[in-house]
């Protein structure tokens, strides 16, 4: 049997959560255009008979500004550490140095893929001439390409991940899919609707954060407090009389609800926590360890 740890490393919007998501058959990370959505190293776990693969999506590779960025990075530092195999994610339309230099900074020990994404928005030109650049680098074993978004051939991909992955026992029990608590899940939907509803720098200034989640016979309730850093933030997220936070709450109940496949209770309350962003305090008490 095989197993392992492949873990996915990019530049922001390269697709990881994307590729996350058509791997594992199942919505576990959250997508939005915007840059920086990923803020955890969320794991999905794909067993079947010949293998068990841990995949991780990793925030995207950014230079630091806030503690929370710090926090972001040692995710991906911890990617690093136990990855059997490494995922180089690569938009064929991005600038190719600049992910070649990020690569090449990871000082990946074990073996690595790049994994050119977004072919169904170039040429083959430029396909090609992508897959050359990254095929002559010292780092890559093997180059394949993908649209993450379009669909990917899983068994074909699931292949080329297999032949560099080590035999061994399952890490993780057959029929879990992460090892994050559904809490988690819950919260990040949220945060997705904030950033599908609310335009330039709010979403980047939030987090949410869940106290409730009862599951009850009928339904499950949740209490989640929408952290924002200045009153002027909280108006907005609330909306003329409470407009706006009722649409992020009728939303985010149809997602949750989707995803736990139950009828689910909404409450959601939006708290001002000045400069959480860079206070070690709050953000190990909201998640950010």
């Amino acid at each position: 049997m095989k197993v392992g740890f492949v873990n996915i490393f990019g530049k922001p919007n390269a697709g990881k959560s994307t590729l996350l998501n058509a791997l594992m058959g199942e919505k576990l990370a959250i997508v939005s255009h915007k840059v920086q959505t990923t803020r955890h190293r969320i794991k999905g776990i794909l067993s079947e008979k010949e293998y068990q693969i841990v995949f991780s999506d990793t925030p995207g590779i950014i230079e630091p500004k806030y503690k929370l960025h710090e926090k972001m990075l040692q995710a991906v530092h911890s990617s690093l550490e136990d990855a059997d195999l490494g995922l180089l994610l690569v938009d064929v339309n991005e600038n190719w140095d600049e992910c070649d230099a990020i690569f090449s900074a990871l000082k990946l020990k074990k073996s690595a893929i790049i994994v050119i994404n977004k072919i169904d928005a170039a040429s083959e030109a430029k396909i090609k001439e992508a897959v050359g650049f990254f095929t002559s680098k010292s780092y890559v074993k093997k180059v394949v390409t993908i649209s993450a978004r379009s669909g990917i051939n899983k068994k074909r991909f699931i292949n080329v991940l297999l032949k560099f992955l080590p035999e061994g026992e399952p890490f993780y029990n057959t029929e879990d899919i992460s090892d994050l608590p559904t809490k988690f899940f819950t919260a990040e939907l949220i945060r997705e609707k904030i950033y599908e509803l609310l335009q330039d720098e709010i979403p980047y200034q939030t987090t949410v954060m869940v106290n409730v989640f009862a599951e009850k016979a009928s339904l499950i309730k949740i209490t989640a407090d929408i952290i924002v850093q200045r009153e002027s933030q909280k108006a907005i997220l609330l909306g003329e009389k409470g407009s706006m936070i009722k649409k992020i709450g009728t939303e985010s109940r149809k997602s949750i609800e989707g995803f736990l496949e139950q009828k689910v209770f909404l409450e959601l309350f939006v708290k001002v926590r000045p400069k959480w962003r860079d206070n070690e305090q709050f953000l190990k008490e909201y998640g950010y360890h």
